[in-house]
């Protein structure tokens, strides 16, 4: 089935719930570590994954068509992802660099984080990153996004998008060539 169908299903009142079903089988996974990228926990990725899946039910009859489907509901998860983020911000942090090093340390801490040392390495710079070529560098590299797409959902040029990945891809290489530098130094 073509996804033009796929909307026709997902918008029409006989089959949206059974297409909805099937769209929650698609998409499900995919998401919830598109936005357990960006939450950190999984605790508060599927808190967001549900508020996620609640707008795109209540804005399927809304969607333009403009972008796919895949694209648009990268939209709606990443400003649900960063609705939350907002909100824990205003809650006991006064930047979004507080947020990022309280989810890395949740992170740690996480049951579910089965991340080697390597992983948890490369968070940790991740973490150091600007919050924009963070968020692009976790759908280019993670969630295996185009530049075109990642610029749809971020609503910037597709220019600024490839400048802010390999302004991350580069930090990252010289940063983790550092961090275990200075390891092997202090052992």
């Amino acid at each position: 089935m073509n996804e033009a169908d796929f909307i026709n299903q997902l918008t029409s009142k006989k089959y949206k719930d059974r297409a909805f079903s099937k769209l929650l089988d698609l998409y499900q996974e995919r998401l919830y570590w598109h936005i357990r990228k960006l939450v950190g926990t999984h605790e508060n990725a599927d808190d967001v994954l549900q508020n996620t899946f609640v707008r795109v039910y209540k804005s399927l009859a809304n969607f333009k068509q403009q972008s796919s489907l895949h694209t648009w509901m990268y939209k709606i998860a990443y400003n649900e992802s960063m609705r939350f983020i907002e909100k824990e911000k205003k809650k006991t942090f006064s930047s979004l660099q507080d947020v990022s090093d309280k989810f890395l340390g949740d992170l740690k801490d996480d049951i579910f984080f089965d991340g080697d040392e390597a992983q948890l390495k490369l968070q940790t710079v991740l973490s150091q990153l600007p919050e924009n070529q963070k968020k692009v560098f976790y759908m280019k590299y993670y969630d295996n996004l185009k530049f075109r797409e990642i610029s749809n959902i971020l609503n910037i040029k597709e220019g600024t998008v490839k400048t802010h990945y390999y302004g991350a891809v580069k930090y990252i290489e010289s940063n983790i060539t550092k961090m275990s530098y200075i390891e092997k130094i202090k052992a």
